[in-house]
């Protein structure tokens, strides 16, 4: 019997946004740079160096805190935690810890996603750890493994859930929507390698808590913790105990494998930095953050629905993918047929990106542009072309980038209104598909069913309107 199952999730999300790490002057963006390149004394802790917060990391922090409904403190601080890893080269990590009445930058939040929700226990700035090399394997079966300090410092933000997610597919759910207010808020690329990572806390029937790391992916998130909930049902069947432990996720063998005892609290023995000051945050500071900060995705959605009359279900698809969003709005300002230029997005182009935020195709990655489907659904619109053409040319434009008005003379585009062709392509269509006709007399749903084969016969040149009324013509005659 499958017990009650809680989950709670940790992400990790880099302040990409950033020129510089969170309390040096190295770059933020330490990506393609050789290994250990990207340091100074400062980010690997070396003696007698001082950190100097960067101002902007506290904004970017505050704007998260903002749009999760978190309760902000007046007094922020930062802590070190101790603890002893080859990918901390201070041998404690600066993060915060709420104590005393110096809190971190966010706590009691709440997002809601679908119709569900979940609770935020606190969000805290920190800096990011460097990053392990497994030369030959995995953590197990590498032959040694290397320490590249150039992420080391980098500013990223914890958010912490409470247990409240039931089963991995809500996870899922929670951690897209999280991803999209991150997105539209400026403060992080979460198609960057490495920017948004999650980390999930699962236990079983009020049992002990077993903490999953090293997870890729949303999708492996997922597929992480479909696996521990059968394996800790299995356990439990069996009398066998949970123990309370970190464990990895096995991307190659799709299993979690056990890494070590979970630490608790006091074993990373916090105390307050020393080299930092608090961080008074007043209301007039908040105030001038919350008027700066950019559209968030539900406003959005809802200005897609009442601004350009887009359906509730067409809007979501559109600002689940900012990039696609914005990718619309730039589309729309050029040719103005909303619905036609959404329904180009939706049901053509999402199929050649990637939505699900790891591995995939962007839409920097193609040779298209919002012109290009503006020009497309501007000569859709003025029956230039048919739709069956037009789709032809958006294989063509994304491999090569040429734009649609060029195309037009290279494709058989022109409507095919002549009665007496199309006749003869009805005519065609009714021998072979004589049970389509017969039942066509009680399912009216048969007729788009005949119209479809029509169109294929003409290879898409048919006019549709012109087209159906003779089909609805012959089959009264029937």
């Amino acid at each position: 019997m499958t017990g009650i199952v809680r989950i709670g999730v940790e992400i990790h999300c880099q302040l990409t946004g950033l020129n510089s790490k969170l309390f040096c002057k190295c770059r933020g963006d330490y990506r393609n740079d050789l290994p250990n390149r990207n340091v100074c004394p400062i980010c690997t802790g070396q003696p007698g160096t001082m950190p100097l917060l960067n101002n902007k990391a506290i904004d970017y922090s505050c704007m998260i805190a903002l749009a999760l409904g978190c309760t902000i403190p007046s007094e922020m601080g930062f802590y070190r935690k101790n603890y002893f890893y080859p990918d901390l080269p201070k041998n404690y990590q600066i993060t915060q810890y709420d104590s005393g009445g110096i809190g971190s930058v966010g706590s009691n939040g709440k997002l809601e996603f679908g119709k569900e929700y979940a609770r935020i226990r606190r969000i805290q700035l920190e800096e990011d750890p460097g990053r392990l090399i497994y030369e030959g394997g995995d953590m197990d079966t590498s032959f040694y493994t290397l320490v590249d300090y150039n992420r080391a410092g980098t500013a990223l933000v914890e958010i912490v859930t409470e247990p409240d997610f039931k089963d991995a597919a809500t996870v899922r759910a929670f951690l897209n929507k999280l991803t999209s207010i991150l997105e539209h808020l400026g403060v992080c690329n979460t198609k960057l390698e490495g920017s948004v990572r999650c980390d999930a806390n699962i236990s079983i029937d009020n049992g002990k808590r077993v903490e999953i790391k090293n997870v890729g992916s949303f999708r492996e998130v997922e597929k992480a913790l479909n696996f521990e909930i059968i394996r800790q049902e299995s356990l439990s069947s069996r009398n066998i105990e949970i123990k309370s432990e970190t464990r990895h996720w096995d991307n190659e063998r799709k299993v979690t494998k056990q890494s070590r005892a979970k630490e608790e609290e006091q074993d990373y023995k916090y105390f307050l930095e020393p080299d930092i000051p608090i961080v008074l945050l007043d209301k007039s500071y908040l105030n001038s953050i919350q008027q700066t900060m950019p559209e968030l995705p539900d406003k959005r959605r809802t200005r897609f629905v009442e601004e350009y009359h887009l359906s509730d279900h067409v809007s979501q698809v559109l600002i689940n993918n900012k990039e696609m969003a914005d990718f619309f709005e730039s589309a729309v300002r050029i040719y103005s047929s909303p619905k036609e230029i959404a329904n180009w997005l939706v049901s053509d182009l999402m199929s050649y990106i990637g939505v699900s935020k790891t591995d995939e195709t962007s839409l920097t990655d193609l040779k298209i542009g919002p012109r290009h489907i503006a020009e497309l659904a501007k000569l859709v619109d003025e029956n230039s072309i048919s739709r069956h053409t037009a789709k032809s040319m958006l294989n063509r434009i994304l491999r090569t980038g040429e734009m649609p008005s060029q195309l037009v003379g290279q494709f058989d585009s022109s409507k095919i209104i002549d009665e007496k062709i199309l006749t003869k392509a009805i005519e065609d269509t009714f021998d072979s598909e004589r049970a389509a006709v017969i039942d066509a007399s009680s399912n009216p749903s048969v007729i788009n069913f005949l119209l479809g084969k029509v169109l294929k016969l003409t290879k898409g040149r048919a006019d549709p309107q012109i087209a159906l009324s003779l089909i609805m013509d012959k089959l009264n005659k029937n």
